[in-house]
């Protein structure tokens, strides 16, 4: 996988694991806050110390470091996926509500990125302030997913199925864009990383669901066990030695 400053190229392995990396957030957010009813409140704050700490270690660090780089990422994860419950069950705002502050405030983040730096591109993060930016996005990104994926399978009317169908085919539509149209890059990019967050929720309730509510029955456990030694795997794989060409 190419590097551009302190983070990957986008790519088709860098959205697997992404999807990998917010399922296993969800499934172990669910895991700490309801299985081990630590509670959403309690849950936020430690899950933010963990990604004030990981993200610490990434600002502090002056290249890419892979293993690194996902744990930020699954840490704004499991952190999103509690403070969207906490905000949404706890706080009573409801799933809609939530959604609609989560999104002001990633278009806030945004412009203030745009005014500040004068760039969205996510193609070379490599100054200390443009990362600030990057993952406070990625924070918010990941925390508006979780809202939106509920509000969608609860609150919408589709349900697991529907929004589950209903996110599939946006991300689709995202891709064709990108293929096809002049549509801004960075837009896409955002689009993409929101829409991603509950379509790896559905996943994840697929396998921490009983078999009566059509999952896999793998609890959130069996299910964070799962998809932490894949999202490892996955990593490690981006991390191979490039192949030497073959001379004759």
């Amino acid at each position: 996988m190419k590097v551009f400053g302190k983070v990957p190229q986008v790519t088709l392995a860098f959205w697997v694991m992404k999807i990998c990396a917010t399922t296993l957030g969800e499934t172990a957010g669910d895991l700490l806050s309801m299985t081990l009813n630590v509670g959403y409140a309690l849950s936020t704050i430690l899950l933010l110390g963990v990604f004030a700490a990981s993200l610490a270690a990434q600002l502090k660090a002056k290249s890419f470091h892979p293993l690194l780089y996902w744990a930020v990422i699954l840490s704004t994860s499991t952190a999103g996926t509690t403070m969207s419950d906490f905000m949404d069950r706890s706080l009573g705002l409801g799933y809609f509500l939530g959604s609609l502050i989560l999104a002001t405030i990633l278009v806030v983040v945004l412009i203030a990125w745009k005014s500040s730096v004068g760039s969205l591109s996510v193609e070379n993060i490599s100054t200390f302030k443009t990362e600030v930016f990057y993952w406070t996005a990625i924070l918010v990104s990941n925390t508006l997913g979780t809202a939106l994926g509920d509000f969608l399978a609860d609150s919408s009317g589709l349900g697991f199925a529907g929004g589950a169908l209903l996110i599939s085919s946006l991300i689709g539509l995202v891709a064709l864009a990108h293929f096809f149209t002049r549509t801004s890059k960075v837009i896409l990019f955002w689009l993409a990383f929101v829409l991603t967050r509950p379509f790896g929720a559905t996943f994840g309730d697929l396998l921490t669901k009983s078999h009566e509510d059509g999952g896999l029955a793998f609890g959130t456990i069996g299910s964070s066990a799962i998809l932490a030694s894949l999202l490892i795997a996955l990593v490690l794989w981006s991390m191979r030695p490039p192949e030497r060409p073959q001379t004759s």
